[in-house]
């Protein structure tokens, strides 16, 4: 099935932020900002990093990036996407981490190309279709 557009994981928001004008804003601007999102477990990831640094200037910049972006909340068929994912995971051996399955249930629930650094993990995940653009 086609993908409907890209979602972006944690680490290519957090190159974003320290770039700009980088790698990702490049790609964006070829892709368009219209076929470009985030999930819910991403912006999760995002503020957290920015309370446990106590830095009120990244929470502020991190807010103002996730204010031009569509964060994408669970929902539809994500539950059933995770469920036969960790399942499948598990009995080969190969989990990936919890956030990181959630993640990537997400993307698959909404067809979306999942756009990671760490193609390696989200390899695992059958089905998933990755980028990276910071490759």
């Amino acid at each position: 099935m086609p993908s409907t557009g890209y979602l972006l994981d944690t680490n290519i928001l957090s190159a974003l932020l320290v770039h700009p004008a980088g790698q990702v804003a490049e790609r964006i601007a070829q892709v368009g900002e219209d076929a470009i999102g985030t999930s819910i477990i991403v912006a999760c990831e995002l503020r957290f990093g920015a309370a446990k640094k106590r830095s009120a200037r990244l929470a502020d910049r991190i807010e103002e990036m996730l204010a031009r972006l569509d964060v994408l909340p669970l929902a539809g068929e994500v539950d059933r996407r995770y469920a036969k994912l960790r399942w499948q995971l598990e009995r080969r051996g190969t989990p990936i981490g919890p956030n990181d399955m959630l993640i990537a249930a997400h993307a698959l629930a909404l067809r979306r190309t999942l756009v990671t650094d760490n193609v390696r993990e989200f390899r695992r995940v059958a089905g998933l279709a990755v980028e990276n653009w910071l490759a």
